[in-house]
């Protein structure tokens, strides 16, 4: 399980202040056993910004996730720390966090030249998508390693029958993925009532989780909420 603390950023700029600090909440996750840190370093900067992301660089000893947008500026900054991975991921300046997969198939020219570019500076690349055949397929034929299914369908689910077809989707596109020869990873909107379910769809490696852990964390401490987290996910 990676822990995005994207929302512990989110804190500290809402009055510009220097607490709470998005790296001390990183590595108290790491200590509490987190197998990784993710980050969306988004164009606006309404969380992490870029000084976070090159303290996190040097800083945590598990691995780093870097989410963002495919844009120029935000590429040359991923070739130049270098993270361990990157989520590549849509964004869209009005959203509250990120709504939807990627568009890989529509988008297939400008996302294989990003990802090319990526694994040529030796950063392994996921890509953030709805557990749609087409968009996984799409994913292979860019050459993505990862690819990441967006659960917050199934998260945001408000019937039994509902969250169950989101359920059956997710464990169709996982098997896809892994049949393809894709690393599987699953997040958004993951909860300390909804994720354990999914960790009965073996093809999923990894989960990443932020938000729900932050707001537990706020109440009961970062290394608690992880701790908590990781009992469910790991079964």
């Amino acid at each position: 399980m990676s822990v995005n603390v994207d929302h512990v950023a989110t804190l500290r700029q809402a009055r510009r202040a220097k607490q709470p600090d998005p790296v001390a909440a990183a590595l108290l996750a790491e200590s509490a056993g987190a197998d990784g840190i993710i980050v969306h370093l988004r164009e606006d900067r309404r969380h992490i910004q870029d000084h976070d992301l090159r303290v996190l660089r040097q800083t945590i000893k598990t691995h780093l996730n870097l989410e963002m947008a495919g844009a120029e500026e935000i590429t040359g900054i991923a070739l130049e720390v270098s993270p361990h991975m990157a989520t590549l991921v849509p964004e869209r300046r009005q959203e509250l966090t990120t709504e939807g997969g990627l568009d890989v198939f529509g988008q297939r020219e400008t996302l294989a030249h990003v990802v090319e570019r990526l694994r040529e500076g030796g950063i392994r690349v996921s890509l953030f998508l709805d557990p749609d055949p087409e968009q996984i397929r799409a994913a292979k034929a860019v050459k993505a390693h990862v690819v990441e299914i967006h659960t917050g369908p199934y998260a945001d689910a408000v019937s039994e029958g509902a969250r169950r077809d989101e359920f059956l989707r997710i464990r169709e596109a996982a098997r896809l993925a892994a049949d393809l020869g894709l690393e599987v990873h699953a997040g958004h909107g993951l909860d300390y009532e909804n994720a354990a379910p999914l960790v009965s769809i073996g093809e999923i490696v990894e989960f990443s989780i932020g938000h729900s852990i932050v707001a537990r964390a706020v109440l009961v401490g970062m290394e608690r909420a992880v701790r908590e987290m990781l009992a469910l996910v790991r079964g």
